[in-house]
């Protein structure tokens, strides 16, 4: 006859292997507060923990902040539009964020109304900790910069128009 297991035993080890658990959730979460780090991941004999952590960073507005009208907000997108087909446009390569400068503070690559010329950097895309200088496709006149230092660009947004 077939002996049925002893579940007093079974429960005495799940409840060993929770305490275990919560004991190691608690110390990965100490760990956290004292290395300022926020996001902890380890494995052991065949349990992989995980304890992760949110920082939520707020901003003071300054006294008599206007934010800006929704409607301007929704007009720039269709201007957007329209200079992507201009045939000066100089595209985005790459997802990333672009800088006008080598450094904070240093000039500009570029202003409105620099003559450039073939392969001239005109700013600088930085995607994946890697700063990618863009060149300038063409020879000319720069008669607009479409994007602020700084600013967020993605896979062929328009940057620069050249004529």
């Amino acid at each position: 006859m077939a002996r049925q297991p002893d579940n007093k035993s079974a429960d005495k080890s799940a409840a060993n292997l929770k305490s275990d658990d919560s004991a190691l959730i608690r110390e990965l979460a100490l760990l956290l507060d004292e290395t300022s780090l926020t996001e902890i991941e380890i494995e052991r004999s065949g349990l992989r923990v995980r304890v992760a952590r949110t920082i939520s960073v707020s901003a003071a507005m300054p006294a008599g902040f206007q934010p800006a009208p929704i409607a301007a907000a929704a007009a720039v997108p269709a201007a957007g539009a329209d200079l992507a087909k201009h045939p000066g446009v100089v595209p985005s390569p790459m997802v990333g964020t672009a800088y006008w400068a080598p450094e904070p503070g240093a000039k500009p690559f570029i202003d409105v109304g620099s003559k450039v010329s073939a392969g001239q950097t005109l700013l600088i895309i930085e995607a994946m900790k890697t700063m990618n200088q863009i060149p300038s496709p063409r020879a000319g006149t720069v008669t607009q910069i479409l994007v602020e230092d700084g600013q967020p660009v993605e896979f062929g947004e328009p940057l620069v128009i050249i004529e």
